[in-house]
């Protein structure tokens, strides 16, 4: 007989960080009324088997309701993950997270990452005390996919669905499934266990994440340039923005310095607010125009200036990525100016 302490296992470190995955409530029939991030690493790891040379290592990084999720948290989980992804014998990452934010921080750890090993992150619509929790069959499938030969960069599972980082959106306030993946559809589903791929995995910009994570590594988060989001629609005024450039102007520390506009249809924008965004660029604030629909993405005309051009002939389209995407890109390239020597 092989004495297991001889064997060499591989481990999967699962980062907490809070959220309904973790929360709780008074009564098993309350799937609303719950605090979210109350339930440890440990205990969340509690009942749940690892697949055969498997070992799971749980580290509590944070324990907050992700709709309170902030630069200084982001900033400590890049910094775990970065630390756990280094070792040899460790072939994943799972990352327990709150429905609100996620696709945010998928999408952070994306941009300043760029892993060529997998990081899962996964959550629950009901918390831990439900009569039907759904979180540990959740994270059971999250491990699944990290530990499936191959699996690389960072993605979120939920209801045995697997979503990229870059198209991953919360399309639902209340139902189990409550993602998607826009047009360009799941990256595949987990079935028993197994995960069955429907499409490569996402291609990511190594060089740009490796430039992006120093810069994102040293600048204190109290620091990261501040971008707001602004919505257009009907009746739409640059009120707002005006106002924002006021402070912009006063040469506050914590000043506005880039701005998303939420926009209608192809990338259209209310001719007021469309004034007020082209000030703010001319003032120097970076503004990049993502449109608020749900699924498709902003598709170029001749006169439109492209994300990577110049701010001459316009405002900057984010093309597929929402506006709370678009807002971490524009946060990331804007804190290379913030961190310049």
């Amino acid at each position: 007989m092989v004495d297991d302490s001889l064997i060499q296992r591989s481990r999967v470190v699962v980062l907490a960080t809070g959220g309904t995955i973790a929360g709780r409530a008074a009564a098993a029939g309350d799937n609303i009324g719950y605090v979210a991030g109350q339930v440890d690493v440990a205990d969340m790891l509690r009942g749940i088997d690892a697949p055969a040379g498997i070992e799971l290592v749980g580290e509590q990084v944070a324990q907050l309701d992700s709709k309170d999720m902030d630069a200084a948290t982001w900033q400590m989980l890049a910094l775990r993950c970065a630390a756990w992804l280094a070792p040899p014998d460790v072939v994943g990452l799972v990352v327990t997270h709150g429905t609100d934010t996620l696709e945010e921080t998928a999408f952070f750890l994306h941009r300043v990452l760029a892993p060529e090993k997998p990081i899962v992150l996964v959550s629950a619509m009901r918390p831990s005390t439900a009569l039907a929790p759904d979180g540990p069959q959740n994270l059971r499938d999250a491990i699944a996919v990290a530990t499936t030969p191959g699996a690389r960069g960072v993605c979120a599972v939920a209801a045995g669905v697997v979503h990229g980082a870059v198209d991953v959106r919360k399309v639902h306030t209340y139902r189990l499934d409550a993602f998607d993946s826009g047009d360009a559809g799941a990256l595949g589903h987990v079935e028993e266990g197994a995960l069955r791929r429907l499409r490569d995995w996402p291609a990511h910009d190594g060089a740009m994440a490796r430039r992006a994570f120093e810069h994102m590594s040293r600048v204190d988060p109290a620091r990261w340039p501040r971008v707001e989001i602004v919505t257009s629609h009907a009746g739409a005024s640059g009120r707002i923005v005006d106002l924002l450039l006021r402070e912009h102007a006063a040469g506050a520390s914590d000043r506005l310095r880039g701005l998303v506009v939420a926009a209608t249809g192809n990338g259209t924008v209310h001719r007021e607010l469309e004034e007020a965004a082209l000030r703010a660029q001319r003032s120097g604030v970076g503004v990049l125009r993502a449109t608020r629909c749900a699924s498709g993405r902003i598709v170029q005309g001749p006169g439109d200036a492209a994300m990577p051009g110049d701010h001459a002939r316009g405002l900057r389209s984010a093309g597929d990525l929402t506006p709370v995407k678009a807002r971490i890109a524009l946060m990331l390239e804007l804190m290379e100016r913030v961190d310049a020597p």
